[in-house]
């Protein structure tokens, strides 16, 4: 089994969020988030995926998703790479 840390952008018009997560399945949980049955931050907004990363261990997943959420100008690096 694999773990991934992704990036999801907003695609409600008028905003500009982005969310980081990790997860077994980043498409299922995607479609929660999309629901409104995801994270309470991400309730009301509709989400693509915009990056995603495999690693083999929930740890490693968790740990580059704590990296990702606290290192701004990296995410901003990935979303200016990614949104293309």
């Amino acid at each position: 089994m694999f773990y991934y840390t992704y990036l999801l952008k907003s695609i409600t018009p008028g905003t500009n969020k982005t969310y980081v997560g990790y997860s077994i399945d980043v498409e299922k949980r995607l479609l929660k988030h999309n629901k409104n049955t995801g994270a309470k931050s991400t309730k009301g907004y509709k989400w693509k995926i915009l990056y995603k990363k495999k690693f083999e261990t929930k740890s490693e997943a968790m740990s580059y998703e704590y990296k990702l959420k606290n290192n701004r100008l990296m995410r901003q690096k990935i979303i200016i790479e990614y949104n293309k």
